[in-house]
């Protein structure tokens, strides 16, 4: 029997972006490298949605912005944002994974 790779996506990545940034295209592009290299689940929040008004309200100017967590982790909080494994605007597949490995420890 064969595992799927689920079974091998031991971190999920959040990525907060917006529609029409430039940066936030290069960074999807970053993270499906990553993907094929060391696979993730994966989730995306539009900050400019409503429902995403306190995300927003922190990473306005930010984006993109990754947050790096076990994939058994609860799900991302706005309050909890400080204490977030992250990296934000320009990053490299190695600066992902290397942060993808401490969240893994």
């Amino acid at each position: 029997m064969r595992a799927t790779t689920r079974l091998f996506q031991s971190c999920r990545i959040t990525f907060f972006t917006r529609e029409t940034c430039g940066l936030c295209t290069q960074a999807k592009s970053v993270l499906s490298d990553v993907w094929d290299k060391k696979p993730f689940a994966y989730k995306e929040v539009n900050i400019v949605k409503p429902e995403s008004k306190a995300w927003r309200d922190l990473y306005d100017f930010d984006v993109p912005v990754i947050h790096i967590s076990k994939t058994q982790a609860p799900e991302e909080d706005p309050k909890l944002s400080s204490k977030a494994v992250k990296l934000m605007h320009r990053f490299t597949v190695n600066e992902v994974i290397s942060k993808m490995e401490s969240v893994e420890k």
